[in-house]
């Protein structure tokens, strides 16, 4: 459904990606695990349109889409939560879930895709009426996600969906990415919590200084004594 190939991307002079390549198949939930400053936020701003690569391609369902801009990329059907939420504070829930369906035009399927976050987010509903900078971390990450899913999208990128959450909240947020996932949405994941994220992805990819250095099944991730070490604390 979506493939790099041979990714280079610059920041002025300082080149952050070397020329990776990675796929993720229809129906798939991929991660990509690295550390700090290892180009995974890169890699997704990318695909998005956010950044343009100063060389190789990306396709998604066979359509070169490197060139594109970020509007013309969510309207094709990717969609990405940021990093850290980004939610519009002074609007509310509901605007906020309006704003991430700017590219839907039929008004029935943005009426379904928000009775179907309702579902996966029943705290959204009650809260749709306040200010979205008023929500807790928790639920401004269900908002988040909620935005992107209103874009209607066929795959959606997520950067760092636990980051600063508490642990039962991360669990809950992990369980309603499945939940998407089963409902016919590819996911691709960047994602501190390895651990987490290799026990819920169906592969993954290790990403260091600008590189793909390992992709596997997540199984054979979750016991590589390397990744162990580096990932999940040994």
């Amino acid at each position: 459904m979506l493939r790099i190939e041979n990714l280079h991307v610059s920041y002025g002079n300082v080149e952050a990606l070397h020329g990776i390549n990675l796929e993720v198949k229809e129906g798939e939930i991929v991660t990509l695990l690295g550390a700090n400053g290892a180009g995974k936020s890169t890699t997704l701003n990318t695909i998005s349109g956010l950044l343009k690569p100063t060389k190789g391609t990306i396709y998604f369902k066979d359509v070169e889409i490197s060139k594109l801009e970020a509007h013309e990329i969510v309207s094709l059907g990717i969609a990405q939560v940021p990093e850290g939420r980004r939610v519009f504070s002074t609007l509310t829930v509901q605007e906020n879930l309006n704003l991430g369906a700017f590219t839907v035009l039929d008004e029935k399927t943005i009426q379904k895709n928000l009775e179907w976050i309702f579902s996966l987010f029943p705290r959204l509903k009650e809260r749709r009426k306040q200010l979205a900078g008023t929500l807790s971390g928790g639920e401004q990450q269900m908002l988040a996600i909620a935005r992107g899913l209103m874009a209607n999208p066929k795959i959606l990128l997520l950067d760092e969906p636990s980051l600063g959450l508490a642990p039962i909240l991360v669990k809950s947020i992990f369980a309603t990415i499945k939940e998407i996932n089963e409902s016919g949405v590819t996911v691709l994941l960047v994602e501190q919590n390895a651990r987490a994220a290799l026990k819920l992805a169906h592969r993954g990819y290790v990403i260091e200084v600008g590189n793909i250095v390992l992709a596997d099944s997540s199984e054979n991730l979750l016991s590589n004594p390397e990744v162990r070490k580096a990932y999940l604390g040994g």
